[in-house]
């Protein structure tokens, strides 16, 4: 049978290229040929072993590729066509599906209400993308077509990074002239800062440790930079805000620091999206919180999926709006996948995302 090289998560600290057979689909399915994935903080999660995964199984959720094969049940597609697919990818037909919280899907077959972060089965419960091959689950649900003239590196931040980091925005409810603050600008926290600008906010507070992401933060829309190195960020955003608090804030790490201060910012009956992925107990301290009587809303979000989704973030893409390619700082063959995870994950030499190609 035919094989392809994938990167196996193997143990905590250990994911390796190996050696699989190329998946056989299902009707419902697609087999993509990937061409461009890349590295999530998520995936470092996984490699710490801070989020559990099977042993064995192939990591990565961001794919855009040309598909291989098509499952006898997908209408609408053809083979060699360029797509992406979310890092999400519902089935659109369970309970939390039909609820509105496609993130949260249960499985087409689910008699249980829903399944936390049951739409993401790439890399999490059925092989992922960094891989030759993906297998793409209920395809025509979740395959989206690439416009002629972008290129993978445009459109790699579609899947996972902009779909977040945006959805923040969203859930943090950003209105016309809204003061919003964003903190850490790794690559979900730009595109969250290009978000909340497309949503209409009239001023934009970013905070981050490195002076590099400030600036780019400034391209993707950042109009004050915040390096928590040199000033007490809380009591500079309130005094920015004449005391007042910020509209929103978006926390985009997933640390009990920010996530505090994020809440520490916030006006009374403002919003605190959350969009980190968080590896220990959170606490909430009671002043920040005024006693539980501010009307403060805590939301936390997972990337929406599906294809609908993804023609508009490609929509967003083609615009030319922002330049969602300027995230793209490294590339690497998948042969060399276990060098790009030793730079993304100790964040050296100015990374934020890594091109991963086959």
């Amino acid at each position: 049978m035919a094989m392809m090289k994938a990167a196996v998560f193997v143990e905590p600290g250990r994911i390796e290229l190996q050696d699989k057979l190329i998946p056989e689909i299902g009707p419902n399915d697609a087999l993509l040929r990937i061409t461009t994935t890349t590295i999530c903080g998520t995936d470092v999660h996984i490699l710490k072993g801070e989020y559990p995964v099977a042993a064995g199984l192939t990591i990565g959720h961001e794919p855009v590729g040309i598909i291989e094969k098509l499952g006898s049940n997908v209408q609408g597609y053809q083979e060699g066509q360029r797509v992406i697919a979310g890092a999400i990818c519902p089935s659109f037909t369970s309970y939390a599906c039909q609820d509105g919280v496609a993130s949260q899907d249960g499985g087409a077959c689910s008699c249980h209400g829903y399944k936390p972060m049951g739409g993401w089965r790439f890399g999490n419960t059925i092989d992922g993308t960094q891989a030759e091959y993906v297998l793409v689950p209920d395809a025509q649900a979740n395959l989206a077509p690439v416009p002629d003239g972008l290129t993978d590196e445009q459109v790699l931040m579609c899947p996972d990074i902009m779909s977040t980091g945006f959805g923040g925005a969203e859930k943090a409810d950003i209105r016309i002239g809204d003061i919003v603050a964003i903190f850490a600008q790794g690559p979900i926290g730009l595109c969250a800062t290009a978000g909340a600008r497309l949503r209409g906010a009239s001023c934009i507070i970013v905070v981050d440790g490195v002076e590099e992401r400030l600036a780019i933060s400034r391209q993707m829309g950042a109009d004050v930079t915040l390096n928590f190195r040199d000033v007490d960020v809380v009591e500079e955003i309130l005094k920015i805000t004449g005391g007042r608090g910020v509209d929103a804030a978006i926390e985009a790490l997933g640390t009990q620091t920010t996530f505090e201060q994020a809440l520490r910012v916030l006006k009374p009956g403002g919003t605190l999206s959350s969009l980190g992925v968080y590896s220990q107990d959170l606490k909430i301290p009671l002043g920040a919180l005024h006693a539980g009587l501010g009307d403060h809303r805590i939301i936390t979000s997972l990337c929406p999926g599906g294809k609908e989704r993804m023609r508009r973030l490609l929509n967003v893409v083609a615009s030319g709006r922002v330049d969602f390619g300027a995230l793209v700082t490294h590339q690497y063959k998948l042969d060399a996948i276990t060098e790009a995870y030793d730079l993304f994950a100790n964040q050296r030499d100015g990374v934020l995302k890594v091109a991963i190609k086959p």
